[in-house]
């Protein structure tokens, strides 16, 4: 069973289709009218405007002629270059394009069947976290018999115009397109979530093994489902669609149709003086201007190649303005990636996105405000919303999207389309509950852009941890929707930190309602007990207070560990003292190696210590090998932390 589908101005094709069919009419959208206003917010477009149905352009109009990814695309007289590029990724991977164009045989003019054609078309988007059906009429404005937005050079082929139509009354008009990037554009067709790569900041032609770990990633995105579209940067606006040596061009965006890792049989081993050809299949939407260097049809690598061994190997050519390019190649030409990945449909169960909706508010009450503004603004910047999640194992690459409300439908009022928007991220205690009020200890493990574009993200790989997300404006006071996607391949359990401290309950007063809150964080643990020279010493904390208790990930081998490992009780009394424990993680049972114990009165000085580990038995039991260094703060101010 599919997600719940939204029928955007509850409009539902088939009753629509049905009703046009009884009454022997061609459907008229009321709701995306044959005019000037589905065009344009407040200008007029030169030379006469004519919306004409298929029918009435050419003979035998089809939806789709053929294969759906072998027929090149253009922009036309008013079009825009990132909607050709996100059509070309779009008819990669069929799993998308078929969920976009659902039902597309069905929808299929049929000249046997004209009785049953009714001039209406249904298309879904993944618009905000929900996907919605699009209904729309087939009339397309065209200026003396020509599409005046996208075509298919297969002049009776019409489902990029159509779709194109269908995105824009959901976006408000065609010219609410202008300003989309190729990547918004796919995320909005596919629900795929979208990763910007910068190829020269990961230097990957010099670093050998970035390489080989990018190509790794690129495969698994791309046999996945994913969409992967490249392009080479512009220095100035001069230089735009101006072609390099090799052929390509710049300021243009080439999809990725495949990709593979061929092992070489021993002909072509001593031919190609490598056993594995790493090599990554490329497209230029406008099916011109391809790559000319090595692995190209003119090039001596293709040319040593039989047929035979073509097909055997996998690399094939089945499309014109396609073309073949080793990693190596790759990697030095383009300067953007923008990766795709398809997150929905997660492998075993396991869920490899969490998302959330969210919202900027304004409230007099400062607990309720929740529209901070930026990391700048730091008397009001942890008003904001604030999520926490859990990466459970050590570098785990988490990729964190922050997408605002599109205010395009609001431009004609004068709206702006985006706010400057960004987040902030911060390492904190492994048992926090409730929201950060102020940053003493947490470590800043990251940060976004801060831009007006619809979508900012951030990809880092994470250590095992509670990380807390701050989505912000850049400026404090301002309300809008926003939507949170985080994807790792390990379960992350996004969820809201909604309350400032614990809850006033009947249970709370009968046990006694916390007075104290106490964050600790300890650095390191170093000059560990060793018993022998050859032992292998695995050291761990317990951090404790009372019942509740926080474990540290096991260092492996070390007798100066560093944990930098944070923990946060609320105290009901300062006589219940906060205990930090080292223990030394074995096959069979765990070796103890030394405790501190902490009063942590909020009168105590809150800079970093150092103490000897001692034996068990209180805090004038017997000096052990080994200390910790630790920073501890305390306040009877239960909303200070």
């Amino acid at each position: 069973m599919g997600p719940p589908l939204k029928f955007f101005k509850n409009q539902k094709y088939q009753e629509l289709k049905q009703e046009c069919i009884r009454d022997g009419r061609l459907f008229c959208d009321p709701t995306f009218l044959p005019e000037n206003d589905s065009l344009f917010y407040n200008r007029l477009l030169p030379g006469k405007v004519i919306w004409k149905r298929p029918q009435d352009i050419c003979d035998d109009p089809r939806l789709i002629v053929g294969n759906i990814s072998n027929h090149q695309l253009t922009q036309g007289r008013l079009g825009h270059k990132p909607m050709v590029s996100a059509f070309s990724c779009l008819a990669v991977q069929e799993c998308h394009w078929t969920k976009t164009i659902p039902n597309y045989k069905e929808q299929e003019w049929d000249p046997r069947k004209i009785d049953k054609y009714a001039g209406i078309f249904h298309f879904r988007f993944w618009h905000f976290g929900e996907w919605t059906e699009v209904v729309i009429d087939d009339l397309l404005p065209t200026i003396n018999g020509d599409l005046v937005f996208s075509f298919s050079t297969s002049m009776n082929e019409f489902w990029n115009a159509l779709l194109e139509k269908a995105y824009a009354k959901l976006l408000g008009c065609y010219e609410a397109l202008d300003g989309l990037t190729t990547s918004d554009i796919i995320v909005d067709f596919t629900g795929t979530l979208a990763e910007t790569v910068d190829m020269q900041k990961g230097r990957y032609t010099d670093l050998v093994e970035e390489k080989y770990k990018l190509f790794k990633e690129l495969y698994k995105t791309f046999t996945k489902g994913g969409l992967i579209c490249c392009s080479i940067e512009f220095p100035d606006q001069e230089e735009q669609e101006v072609e390099t040596d090799w052929g390509l061009l710049k300021g243009h965006t080439y999809t990725m149709t495949d990709i593979r890792k061929i092992r070489l049989g021993e002909r072509l081993v001593e031919v190609f003086s490598t056993e594995k050809l790493y090599m990554i299949r490329l497209r230029n939407p406008l099916g011109r201007q391809e790559w000319s260097g090595p692995w190209s049809e003119i090039s001596e690598e293709w040319q040593q190649l039989t047929a035979a061994d073509r097909k055997n190997l996998g690399i094939v050519m089945s499309d014109d303005g396609e073309f073949w390019m080793s990693l190596e190649d790759f990697c030095r030409n383009f300067h953007e990636l923008n990766v795709c990945r398809n997150v929905n449909n997660p492998l075993f169960g396991h869920k490899e996105l969490e998302s959330v909706v969210g919202c900027w508010t304004v409230n007099d009450d400062p607990l309720m405000n929740r529209s901070g503004g930026c990391y700048n603004n730091r008397d009001t910047f942890l008003q904001n919303p604030q999520y926490i999640f859990t990466v459970p194992e050590d570098e785990h690459k988490v990729i964190m999207s922050l997408q605002q409300k599109d205010l395009r439908t609001y431009r004609r009022m004068g709206r702006p389309d985006n706010y400057i928007i960004g987040f902030e991220l911060f390492k904190v205690e492994l048992n926090r509950k409730f929201r950060l009020h102020h940053l003493y200890i947490q470590e800043r493990a990251g940060t976004s852009t801060y831009i007006d574009t619809r979508t900012v993200f951030l990809s880092k790989y994470l250590k095992k941890g509670n990380y807390v997300l701050v989505p912000t404006m850049f400026q404090h006071g301002r309300t809008s929707e926003f939507l949170l996607r985080i994807f790792c391949e390990v379960p992350v359990q996004l969820r809201e930190l909604t309350m400032d401290m614990p809850k006033m309950s009947c249970w709370n007063l009968a046990r006694g309602y916390p007075k104290v809150v106490t964050q600790i964080t300890v650095h390191s643990a170093e000059g560990l007990e060793k018993k022998y020279d050859n032992e292998t010493v695995n050291p761990y904390l317990i951090i404790k207070c009372g019942k509740e208790e926080v474990r540290s990930p096991v260092q492996k081998n070390t007798v100066h560990a560093i944990f930098d490992t944070q923990a946060i009780f609320y105290r009901r009394t300062t006589d219940i003292p906060i205990i930090v424990q080292v223990w030394n993680k074995r096959k069979f049972c765990d070796q103890f190696l030394g405790q501190v114990i902490l009063d942590a009165d909020p009168s105590d000085c809150r800079e970093l210590k150092s103490l000897y580990l001692r034996k068990k038995g209180g805090p004038t039991a017997k000096v052990k090998q080994g200390h910790i260094s630790f920073k501890i703060i305390s306040s009877d101010d239960l909303t200070e932390l």
